[in-house]
């Protein structure tokens, strides 16, 4: 297994894996990262400085990835853990808690303060991983992320 920045190459496979497990677990597509706009142009949307989007390989197969972004219409210290999507043959590996250490590594040495996500209800195990990581819950949304659709934020300070 090996975690990578993204390459434009992958923006394909990328956006497709986020849309699937989003109609796996169930979610809404409208008002969630299924509908974003740039999903298809990830590796474009994270060229900014203290952007990045890392994708998760196996056996040179992508079988997911997670990125830090900045929040949207927000505090330029808090940024956000963004489109950490796995298919099923990666996770229950530990490879999501790596995924994230470095993606919150990421976060730190680029000096965000706060690391803020969005997910939904139903994702129990993804919400389970956070609060090990030191994200706890808060009562509604920050920024304008557009995914009005997800019922769960979550902020971790750093």
């Amino acid at each position: 297994m090996i975690i990578r920045k993204i390459k434009s190459k992958d923006n394909t496979k990328i956006s497709s894996i986020i849309r699937q497990v989003i109609i796996e677990m169930k979610a809404p597509k409208i008002g969630t990262a299924y509908a974003d706009p740039y999903l298809n142009f990830l590796s474009e949307d994270f060229l900014r400085p203290r952007t990045i989007y890392y994708v998760l390989e196996h056996n040179k197969v992508i079988l997911g990835g997670a990125g830090i972004n900045f929040l949207n219409q927000f505090n330029s210290d808090v940024c956000e853990l963004q489109k950490m999507y796995f298919l099923n043959e990666a996770r229950g590996r530990g490879w999501g808690e790596i995924m994230i250490n470095k993606c919150l590594n990421f976060a730190t040495i680029n000096n965000f303060k706060s690391c803020y996500i969005e997910t939904f209800s139903t994702m129990k195990k993804a919400q389970k991983l956070y609060l090990k990581k030191g994200f706890n819950y808060i009562n509604g949304p920050l920024g304008l992320t557009g995914h009005n659709n997800c019922d769960v934020w979550m902020i971790k300070h750093l």
